[in-house]
């Protein structure tokens, strides 16, 4: 049965104490441990935030492993609730306060000061001295701090896509720290929570050899702490005791990189594994029919799109873009793939944005029109030219069915669109060669039209960074929506945003929202989150 938003609030009000484990848990005299198959653990073989923000990192990160200063609502509504932070407070349009929760511990023992908090978001961790503004940050290899441990190149510019225009984080004293931006900000308490803004220690950075040693073994507040990690094998993770949020409920969480849906399915049969992710809702009655066993499942905060590259010679004409977004039927490929269990978005939208009256109602992704697809194709005098499609073996669930039903119906309007297999995300955005579509997806952090749309696509976006996208038009857009601090002001810009992202100059096509199908052992009483994020606190336990 498809779950959707399931606000579980209630689970919150459970005292840990109080909680019964599983009896295959009970039985062993301890908390017990778990083992999740899951198709990949990390995309960059490191467990920093900054460096793996990725579907994949969002589930082995948290709630167990990172926190921040405002912390999401993993189980109910995704939006902010306390973390690190006890209370914050705006001081002006650029300026937000946070007292900070006393008597926090990081694994190495260490309480957590601004000291901490003002590390987190410096130029040593993420912006090697990129200056904030509102608009498009230039980067280069160049940019690295002075006295970095390697840092990688890309982080400056990640750190850039959610924070564009922050000057910099002030200790006020040891409990209390300010964000200061350079532009006022609507959504500061947003970002703080987003993918990233979590907090590391400052003494453990010091004291590693090397970014690559701290960053497979990173000194968080979490309730589990790495106690090994192996690139492309495993992530152990074991409970910390001295968590702020009470014991957690178990000794030890052991994620295995699985990349066959088979072996994660026949894993979880056999006993060997307690979940298995990433499922295709074609194996849901495999599971189910199996005694002792269940599936979790969500839509999410999520939305499966394919990236246009303007630099393709073909795919430089809009018209052809435009037509390849009226080629898709997303009705037939959420029934035939999806078994029904997902929807078609109204295009980059989250039904989370109507909480701040920033939902464009009436607008809805590109009609499936074969007809109108190859009037455009002759309009732009198209003729039959190969379009590569950059793929990975179903990182994203039915990514690889869902390739080849999408390039039959391309194929259907004369559109000859050729899948290249490749191995890694190095390889899809590889500049050699003639780049034309790719698969992606976009998250909701927020509860703002930030995110995604902004943050992936606008001027310090991903997209433009890879120079698979730009338009001037979008770029001071964007601006708007990260500086404007009027309401209608900032919907007027998002719906034009929308109409040239989606019709006019297509930076991507939308396929449906994302939803998450996790086998289980029933006994374990455990439930998903509408999220990747994987919550094994004490509040998500409750036999």
């Amino acid at each position: 049965m498809l779950i959707t938003r399931r606000h579980t609030l209630g689970l919150f009000g459970a005292a840990a104490g109080s909680l019964i484990l599983p009896r295959h848990l009970r039985a062993q005299g301890t908390r017990g441990s778990i083992t999740i198959a899951v198709q990949k653990i990390t995309n960059n073989n490191t467990l920093d935030i900054w460096n793996e923000q990725s579907n994949v990192g969002e589930r082995v990160f948290f709630p167990n492993l990172w926190e921040g200063l405002i912390q999401r609502d993993w189980m109910g509504n995704q939006g902010p609730l306390p973390g690190l932070a006890t209370e914050w407070k705006r001081l002006d349009d650029m300026t937000i306060e946070l007292k900070l929760r006393q008597g926090v511990r990081f694994h190495n023992g260490d309480e957590l000061t601004a000291e901490d908090v003002v590390f987190s978001f410096s130029n040593e961790r993420l912006f090697a001295g990129t200056e904030p503004a509102g608009g498009k940050t230039i980067y280069a290899e160049s940019f690295r701090p002075q006295n970095a441990k390697e840092l990688p190149a890309n982080i400056p510019g990640i750190a850039r896509r959610l924070w564009p225009a922050l000057r910099g984080v002030e200790a006020v004293d040891k409990y209390t720290v300010r964000f200061l931006n350079a532009t006022p900000d609507i959504t500061l308490e947003g970002r703080l929570y987003a993918f990233g803004s979590q907090i590391a220690n400052r003494r453990a950075w010091d004291e590693a050899g090397s970014y690559a040693e701290w960053a497979n073994k990173p000194v968080t507040t979490g309730p589990y702490m790495v106690e090994e990690f192996r690139p492309d094998v495993s992530l152990t993770l074991v409970a910390f005791d001295d968590y702020w949020g009470g014991r957690p409920p178990l000794d030890r969480i052991r994620f295995v990189e699985v990349p066959e849906v088979a072996s994660r399915v026949n894993g979880l049969l056999s006993g060997e594994y307690d979940f298995a992710c990433d499922l295709p809702p074609d194996q849901v009655p495999t599971v189910t029919a199996a005694p002792g066993l269940e599936i979790q499942s969500s839509t999410i905060w999520n939305h499966r799109v394919t990236v246009f590259n303007k630099q393709n010679d073909i795919l430089a004409d809009p018209l052809v873009r435009r037509a390849m977004t009226h080629s898709v039927d997303r009705k037939a490929i959420v029934e035939a793939l999806w078994a029904g269990q997902t929807e078609i978005p109204a295009g980059m939208q989250f039904d989370s944005y109507r909480a701040s009256d920033m939902f464009i109602d009436g607008w809805a992704a590109p009609e499936y029109n074969p007809e109108l697809a190859r009037e455009l194709l002759a309009q732009a005098n198209y003729k039959g030219d190969p379009i590569p499609y950059r793929l990975l073996n179903n990182y994203y669930t039915n990514q690889t069915p869902s390739a080849q039903v999408l390039v039959e119906m391309w194929r259907q309007v004369g559109l000859n669109v050729e899948i290249q297999m490749k191995e890694n995300w190095d390889q899809i955005h590889d500049p050699e060669g003639v780049r034309g579509v790719r698969d992606w997806s976009a998250s909701n952090n927020i509860n703002d039209p930030i995110t995604p749309l902004v943050v992936q696509f606008g001027p310090n976006g991903e997209a433009q960074q890879k120079r698979d996208f730009w338009n001037e038009e979008v770029d001071q857009l964007s601006v708007v929506m990260e500086t404007s601090m009027d309401a209608a002001t900032r919907k007027k810009a998002f719906a034009r945003l929308l109409e040239i992202c989606e019709r006019e100059d297509p930076a991507y096509n939308i396929l449906h929202q994302n939803a998450v199908f996790t086998g289980m052992k029933s006994e374990l009483n455990w439930k998903a989150a509408p999220a990747f994020a994987m919550d094994f606190r004490s509040t998500n336990w409750n036999a």
